[in-house]
């Protein structure tokens, strides 16, 4: 208790100092923590896939369709227990900087694979019996207002035309990490529309979504189902949900790898400057660490000295900065809308900043320490600081 009091005493000779180095520390874990986390948000679709989901695309490009009539012949695939399709729509609502997530689906099929998706048994009947029916995520509807009843008017840009569509449900997430951002409608209700407009557009599917029994049967019945259409007009490619997922992020992979080459160059950098601060403390000290020496404190003593107080500062400094991000991060969540579906602070990234505050404090007391440790009594008691 006493050496913790000492540490303490010691830390706070220079306030101003202590104080401008607790605040670069604070500075330093929280931006750490949430570039780290907007490299989470990036990563939180792939992240949040179920591993008994795989995703069906043309082998070509995401851009070209596949046929209706595959549903059924991906359905009679062995170890496959359920397939749903959706198509991208993007549709512009009131203005073009209102964007958010819009998915044409295959209706019940779809929603019993993704049972993440909370939506109370009566707003899902209604749902499934109107043919203009939506559902929104609880994040979307509270950026927008959406609520039961409302209708809500699409300008198609891929589906040209002026579409109405009417919330039929609101739908939470089982997990946080759910998303929650995104407007559900029926593709019977494009599919329809395509047959009058332009019939060769009509029965025409983005991705079928495929559910299997076993999550270790993956790879075999993704091979199967390619094999079904090999060699056809429209070959597919099947993979994981989470594969899917990881190759739109691949797309912006040099933004990611910037990010967190910067959340640790910040790192790095307030290292050196405590590492500036403890040096100047143990040089301003060396003639009472000579003294100490002279009683008979070994080495050990004044590693503990220097060390703590050392660690002391990092954990203040980290404390403060943990604390602060997790409101931050829920207002910048917020704020951004549906531009990060699922934006928090992950138990992962709090661990990180905790051990890159005891690396800081371990690293910025090492010089401090040799030289105190191997400063000759003699020399000690001459040095003025």
């Amino acid at each position: 208790m006493y050496t913790l009091r000492l540490i303490f005493k010691n830390s706070m000779r220079h306030k101003l100092r202590t104080s401008l180095t607790i605040l670069g520390l604070v500075v330093a874990i929280f931006s750490f923590g949430l570039l780290q986390t907007v490299v989470d948000a990036w990563y939180a679709g792939a992240e949040g896939a179920s591993n008994t989901t795989l995703v069906t695309r043309n082998k070509t490009s995401l851009v070209f369709p596949l046929p209706l009539s595959y549903q059924a012949r991906i359905r009679a695939v062995r170890g496959v227990s359920g397939v749903g399709f959706a198509n991208w729509f993007q549709g512009t609502y009131k203005d073009p900087k209102n964007f958010f997530a819009q998915f044409a689906i295959s209706g019940e099929s779809y929603l019993n694979i993704y049972p993440d998706y909370l939506l109370p048994a009566e707003d899902r009947v209604a749902f499934l019996k109107d043919r203009k029916g939506c559902i929104v995520g609880r994040k979307l509807a509270d950026q927008y207002g959406f609520k039961v009843g409302d209708i809500i008017p699409l300008k198609g840009t891929i589906y040209p035309g002026n579409w109405e569509l009417v919330v039929r449900g609101i739908y939470d997430g089982k997990q946080s990490t759910t998303n929650t951002s995104t407007l559900f409608f029926h593709w019977d209700y494009v599919n329809e529309t395509m047959k009058k407009v332009a019939p060769r557009r009509s029965n025409q599917i983005g991705v079928y979504v495929v559910q299997i029994d076993q999550p270790e049967n993956a790879a075999a019945i993704s091979a199967a189902v390619d094999k079904e259409f090999a060699n056809s007009l429209a070959e597919t490619l099947t993979e994981t949900e989470k594969a899917f997922q990881l190759g739109f992020v691949s797309m912006s992979e040099a933004i990611v790898v910037a990010i967190r080459v910067v959340s640790f160059v910040v790192i790095i950098i307030i290292a050196a400057v405590m590492a500036n601060t403890m040096a100047m403390s143990a040089r301003e000290r060396l003639g009472e660490y000579a003294t100490l020496k002279a009683l008979g404190f070994g080495p050990g003593f004044l590693t503990l000295m220097i060390l703590g107080e050392s660690l002391l500062l990092s954990a203040f400094g980290a404390a403060i900065g943990i604390v602060i991000l997790f409101p931050f991060a829920a207002f910048l969540g917020k704020a951004m809308g549906t531009m990060f579906p699922v934006f928090e602070v992950s138990q992962l990234t709090v661990v990180q900043q905790v051990l890159a505050a005891l690396a800081i404090g371990a690293v910025a007391a090492i010089a401090p320490t040799i030289r105190a440790v191997r400063i000759n009594i003699v020399d000690g008691l001459r040095s003025i600081g």
